[in-house]
């Protein structure tokens, strides 16, 4: 079942005469599904040495299994009411869509279209060219995933294979597990019968319990439930920037420690004196018997992140967040004394032109809603150099106090003032009582194997916080202006040479 939470853009230029004080948006665009990616040559599965190559990377989502084992999932009632007229609504503006292309083609290969995150078909500048000549309907869906990323989206918006991706990262039999390097809290790499890699990170926290008032930002615990939520969050944002995510009850026994080769790992297990299988492996923080993770008796809540390409094949490049906290206990950053720091930003490539500013508030604004602090570093891939999207990596931090609302995460957007059209829509959509965050959010999560994801307090604290990026968004304008604040990137593909293109404008 095709999984349309992350409505089309168009469902909003559908309602601009709602949403604007006039019916002509300037836009005829609208979209129409992805197509299914396109033969390559004879059927049959490529062989383990070819997927191995083909495989995984850094700490993000890749799994698989071939689309046709998705199960079709029961609807959940009255509560998708207002999701089916979301997908309502894009359907519509399915019909219209016009089409332009993408300029970067790979050499000598078949490229399948997608659709970018305003509506226009573009044509993959795929990660990497297969091997071998294969049916792509015979590749495992954590590779037809990756084959599907572009220079505007990890996904488009109706890829089926993301919902059969989701359904492998549950299902598929662990074959091994390792600890993974670097990072301060234990996390591993799975990897899946169909030679897929996913990253577990396992429950610290029950879903009733907050960040202790005491604790720093940097010294947080990485929740599951908060990598899950952020992926659903996204997509109901229609960015399509973090890895598909899933929930997964983990047998520690069968599924971790029998199946393990790291020696180091094996050696932390032990069983409690309540006769619960316990482990904690090696990290910079809560790595001891003290804050071992246990099971019931060895069953343990986690979330599967598929991995990315092989950095090998698809090279990702790291940036310093211009808005990055101290990670001090008593310093403060220059962002958070200087007020007009976003002018010193603005002069500073790749931020001077492009879409680079826009895609950082974006990721603010997707930070405010999760209460998200930890976002010190940012990642894009390299091969699109500096016109592409940044990867939202590494959300285990978000949703940590639905009682708090830590209003510093929106100073990139105070100072700055820009945004998107297309996000400044969308967000004016999910304030509507029809549309309403929260509501989108439940319906999401209840598809997910873990759910409840979220109590309603965290719920109920995005529809607030909406609100107030909206309240920032209309001081903004006031003070500035809809046509200075409000970047229109619903006219078509402009480039950053465009007068009324680019960050960079003053």
């Amino acid at each position: 079942m095709v999984f349309l939470i992350a409505c089309s853009m168009h469902i909003m230029i559908d309602l601009l005469p709602k949403l604007e004080r006039h019916s002509n948006s300037g836009c005829s665009c609208s979209h129409t599904p992805s197509e299914e990616p396109q033969s390559w040559g004879k059927q049959g599965w490529p062989n383990k040495h070819t997927l191995r190559i083909l495989q995984d990377f850094s700490n993000e989502p890749s799994s698989n299994v071939s689309s046709h084992s998705l199960e079709r999932i029961p609807a959940t009632g009255d509560k998708t009411q207002a999701l089916r007229r979301l997908e309502h609504l894009g359907q519509r503006g399915d019909r219209k869509r016009q089409f332009i292309q993408d300029a970067t083609v790979t050499k000598n290969m078949p490229i399948p279209a997608t659709s970018d995150r305003r509506g226009h078909t573009v044509q993959r500048s795929g990660m990497f060219s297969p091997m071998g000549e294969l049916t792509a309907d015979s590749y495992p869906n954590w590779l037809r995933f990756h084959i599907g990323i572009n220079r505007h989206e990890l996904y488009s918006r109706h890829n089926p294979v993301i919902e059969a991706l989701l359904k492998d990262l549950v299902i598929q039999k662990i074959t091994s597990v390792a600890m993974k390097s670097g990072g301060t809290q234990l996390k591993l790499i799975m990897t899946f019968q169909n030679y897929g890699q996913a990253l577990f990170k396992p429950m610290k926290q029950t879903r009733e319990q907050e960040t202790p008032p005491d604790f720093f930002y940097f010294s947080d615990f990485e929740r599951h439930n908060a990598e899950i939520a952020a992926f659903h969050l996204d997509r109901i944002l229609d960015f399509r920037r973090v890895p598909p995510v899933a929930g997964r009850l983990v047998n520690m026994t069968k599924e971790i420690r029998d199946v393990t080769r790291d020696k180091k790992l094996w050696r932390t297990f032990f069983i409690s004196p309540a006769n619960n299988v316990c482990f904690y492996g090696e990290c910079s923080y809560y790595c001891s018997t003290e804050h071992a993770l246990c099971g019931k008796p060895d069953q343990i809540e986690g979330s599967l992140a598929a991995f990315l390409p092989d950095l090998a094949l698809a090279k990702r490049k790291t940036w310093r967040n211009p808005w990055r906290r101290s990670y001090h206990k008593r310093k403060k950053a220059e962002w958070e004394v200087d007020p007009d720091y976003c002018e010193e930003v603005k002069q500073t490539p790749p931020y001077d032109s492009g879409t680079r500013l826009l895609d950082v508030m974006d990721m603010t604004i997707f930070d405010f809603l999760m209460g998200n602090m930890d976002r010190h570093h940012y990642e894009t891939f390299e091969k699109f150099g500096n016109e592409t999207f940044i990867i939202h990596l590494d959300n285990g931090r978000g949703f940590g106090k639905h009682s708090h609302d830590e209003t510093s995460i929106l100073v990139p957007l105070s100072q700055c003032c820009r945004v998107r059209k297309s996000t400044h829509l969308r967000l004016q959509l999910l304030a509507k009582e029809e549309y309403k965050l929260s509501t989108l959010m439940a319906e999401s999560l209840v598809r997910d194997r873990l759910s409840p994801i979220l109590i309603q307090p965290h719920l109920e604290a995005m529809d607030r916080r909406l609100r107030q990026v909206l309240n920032v968004l209309t001081e903004c304008i006031e003070k500035e202006g809809y046509s200075y604040v409000v970047e229109d990137d619903l006219q078509g593909d402009q480039g950053s040479d465009h007068p009324h293109n680019g960050p960079g404008r003053r």
